[in-house]
């Protein structure tokens, strides 16, 4: 009897660091109804965590240092090219610290997320939450995105809220981010990976189908 289940979206992650998003993917993708798994986890850097959490499960890794290429642009073009190979359905930037080139974009166009720890269009740039205190907001939080070519600019695909405390620093307020971060990101990834999603315009359309 043919195997009615839908097709399982590969994922390729992309970290530069300890991998916290990376692991919360993993575990979900151990899942079968989640309709995804892990194919590949690449990184900018040697010799972190991220990589050694993909390795303890057999998942395939690969580096891509930019000091290791002539430019940036070779740099962009052999990453794109490295992650086009493991034929991914969705390329999810997960603590990936390098902004993504001309060359990745064309190739990964609309299937490549990244999270940011604000209210996008709000406080964009590496200092979300600080930008936030500092403002005066009373709730902020984070955003998934599908990546474009500016800064924490790209079209919405969900966004999760976080109040602000009265006695909270910049470090505190994003851990707490995180956490909502970690459960967004794997809540949205699962249901597009089920149901199949568009981009129209600045519109992340995630389509129906199961849960």
């Amino acid at each position: 009897m043919p195997d009615s289940r839908p097709p399982v979206s590969r994922l390729v992650v992309l970290v530069s660091g300890s991998g916290t998003n990376l692991q919360a993917l993993l575990d979900a993708a151990a899942d079968p109804a989640y309709g995804a798994r892990v194919v590949a986890v690449g990184s900018d850097r040697d010799d972190i965590e991220g990589l050694r959490r993909a390795d303890r499960l057999g998942v395939e890794t690969f580096v891509h240092r930019v000091g290791d290429y002539e430019s940036r642009a070779e740099w962009d073009v052999a990453l794109a090219a490295t992650v086009a190979s493991y034929a991914p359905d969705l390329v999810v930037c997960a603590g990936f610290m390098k902004l993504l080139g001309p060359a990745f974009l064309a190739e990964h166009a609309g299937r490549t997320l990244n999270t940011h720890p604000a209210l996008s269009p709000s406080f964009p740039g590496m200092h979300g939450p600080a930008d936030a205190l500092e403002y005066g907001v009373k709730v902020t939080g984070c955003t998934l995105f599908v990546v474009d070519g500016g800064v924490d600019t790209g079209p919405i695909v969900d966004q999760r809220t976080v109040r602000v405390h009265d006695d909270d620093t910049a470090e505190t307020l994003h851990e707490r981010i995180k956490v909502e971060e970690r459960k967004m990101l794997v809540e949205t990834v699962g249901r597009m990976a089920r149901r199949g999603w568009t981009v129209e315009g600045r519109r992340v359309l995630i389509g129906a189908g199961t849960a």
